[in-house]
């Protein structure tokens, strides 16, 4: 069965068009021709909510990136600015209005759209720059969850983990409370919320607040979501370092997916004519999205890689021989039968063509010897073996210079497989790290260990050894072609995070409380009051609907971890999945990493 879209009864469409319709009444306020100014991150995120068909269709003539110096000639009423509330943003916007010149007719209106807040912070900056006044309308468009998928909702807010495990900053906490609350106004009250780590407490306490700040938001829509599971990333920091084995985690792990884009290396791809030299090889990288609406990702997103080719060559077979029928069409029917077939059928093949491509790319990496030595001590810390002491790999790969990044995933993978490592291997480390990559990266050492990532072992106990084999964490026969458990996603191991969500489902977390004392943070279980009448008498053979949040990130691997146990026959239970953000190992530690600049003398 395709991991189409797990959730059945879910439709995320409410979402987005709640978003648009908050876009054009923004845009119908600015009356006339416009230009937007964009803060580029939010481009990403604004195409998946908004096509530039809505915005042309509102009178946008124009699109800019937002940059220092003048803004280009447009000959437009309005200028819009699109931004993040960062003040380093608000220095680009006052350099952009202080050089315009004002001796031009007719002048233009400046207005200014905070994404997903207003900022005091940032209008009190402008004030001071002194173009505050420039702007008519200052707004906010509160932009916190986006539809990624039928299942799958994101803020993309980069720095959630930092701000919330490093710098206390909860104010990405505070825009998933708001996130939720919107949620619930659009798919009815969720009467049980469950949540595991302090960021998770906070959430929950922060959505309980809002409810009784605005007694209005109680609304009489039948709850689509039974459960709501609150998780923090600190509660399950092992997951993200391991490489993920499934085709969608790999691809994000080589080549980096964005807002659903991936951009991969265009040599695969150009078409091959006989006797052409490689001379006009295209040099722009080939960009592709990825989701659920193809019908070929959809069945192999989620997939161990290892299962991939299989499918690939099947649909192959199938494809070649409905292209062969055209033969055996004889009458006007048949071929009038086929030819509306053949736009579909021409979609499939190029979709083919493209994973097929993709396939080859990743195979040429995961068959290299440096991935498979990577993925054996990966695989040796995740079961237990030797993590207690330097590992003559990692001290290897520092001595011939690996990249900094994979070094880090490595080493963390170590310290959290150990529940911290001893204060002579440690340092043992730090040192080999510092000496081999420069001493600036202390400072990331520090974030790596205020973040509980690379710490010593604190009394001298690794509880890790019980938590895996309470959890079922890692599993020596998986099946990677007909997996019947979450732990083929990472070819033995089982995403904590996903386990827990598996385990809460069925018998209940009362079965794992000693476990569960051992993570960081507490865990809770609050129930919201339905009205009357909205409480669900569930039919026979009703599948349950949890919405699993990740505070801090979560990664595709755990995604499709989560569409398996959606799909399970017995499972009686779907999720949707939201986050702060779509990680994976790499983007998660360069989002923790500072980088201390020499002195310029």
């Amino acid at each position: 069965m395709a991991a189409h879209l797990s959730s059945g009864r879910v439709n995320l469409t409410a979402l987005r068009e709640a978003g648009r319709r908050e876009l054009r009444e923004f845009l119908d306020k600015c009356a006339g021709s416009k230009a937007i100014v964009w803060d580029e991150y939010l481009t990403g995120p604004f195409g998946l909510i908004a096509q530039y068909s809505l915005l042309k269709e509102h009178e946008v003539e124009k699109m800019f990136t937002l940059k220092p110096g003048r803004l280009p000639p447009a000959d437009v009423k309005n200028i819009i600015f699109f931004v993040r509330p960062k003040l380093e943003l608000m220095d680009i916007i006052t350099d952009n209005v202080l050089r315009e010149d004002r001796g031009r007719s007719p002048q233009r209106d400046f207005h200014i759209l905070f994404v997903p807040r207003r900022s005091l912070l940032c209008e009190q900056w402008l004030k001071e720059q002194g173009v505050l006044g420039s702007f008519i309308h200052r707004e906010q468009y509160s932009l916190d969850l986006i539809p990624f998928d039928g299942d799958l909702l994101s803020m993309e807010s980069e720095s959630a983990f930092k701000e919330c495990y490093l710098e206390s900053d909860q104010t990405s906490l505070y825009h998933a409370a708001k996130g939720l609350m919107t949620l619930q106004a659009l798919y009815g009250t969720i009467p049980q919320i469950f949540g595991k780590g302090d960021c998770a407490r906070h959430v929950a306490n922060m959505m309980i607040r809002m409810k009784r700040e605005f007694p209005g938001s109680q609304n009489s829509i039948f709850p689509v979501f039974d459960t709501l599971l609150l998780l923090d990333r600190n509660v399950d920091l092992l997951t993200p370092l391991a490489t993920q084995l499934t085709y969608e985690g790999l691809i994000d792990e080589i080549y980096g997916i964005q807002n659903t884009y991936v951009k991969l290396p265009p040599e695969k791809f150009a078409p091959k004519k006989q006797g052409e030299s490689g001379k006009d090889l295209p040099t722009e990288p080939k960009k592709l999205q990825l989701n659920s609406a193809e019908e070929l990702y959809a069945e192999i997103r989620d997939k161990n890689f290892n299962a991939v080719g299989s499918v690939l060559s099947k649909k192959a077979k199938i494809i070649s021989a409905a292209f062969e029928e055209r033969h055996h069409a004889k009458t006007v029917g048949e071929i009038k039968q086929f030819v509306s077939q053949l736009p579909h059928m021409q979609a499939a093949r190029s979709s083919l063509a493209n994973h097929t491509s993709i396939a080859e790319l990743i195979k040429d990496i995961t068959t290299s010897e440096d991935f498979f030595d990577n993925l054996t001590v990966e695989q040796e810390f995740m079961s237990g073996i030797d993590t207690d002491k330097v590992n003559n790999y990692i001290e290897d790969c520092i001595a011939q210079k690996h990249p900094l990044i994979k070094i880090l995933r490595l080493v963390c993978l170590q310290s959290v497989c150990n529940s911290g490592l001893k204060q002579k291997v440690l340092d043992h480390y730090k040192r080999e790290i510092l000496q081999t990559y420069g001493y600036e990266h202390i400072l990331t050492l520090n974030n790596l260990e205020k973040a509980g990532l690379l710490k010593p072992q604190t009394g001298g106990r690794n509880n890790y050894p019980t938590i895996r084999k309470t959890l079922r964490l890692w599993m020596d026969d998986v099946n990677e072609q007909n997996p019947n458990d979450i732990s083929y996603v990472y070819s033995g191991y089982a995403p904590l995070s996903v386990r827990l969500a598996q385990l809460l489902a069925r018998p209940g977390w009362r079965s794992i409380e000693e476990v569960l004392k051992m993570l960081p943070g507490p865990h809770f279980e609050e129930r919201q009051q339905l009205p009357t009448g909205l409480q669900k008498k569930r039919q026979h053979g009703e599948n349950r609907v949890t919405l699993v949040f990740f505070l801090g990130g979560v990664t595709y691997a755990e995604i499709a971890a989560l569409r398996f146990l959606s799909q399970m026959e017995d499972g009686g239970t779907e999720y949707v999945i939201a986050t702060t953000k779509l990680i994976n190992g790499t983007t998660w530690i360069k989002s923790l990493m500072e980088k201390l600049e020499p002195a310029p003398f």
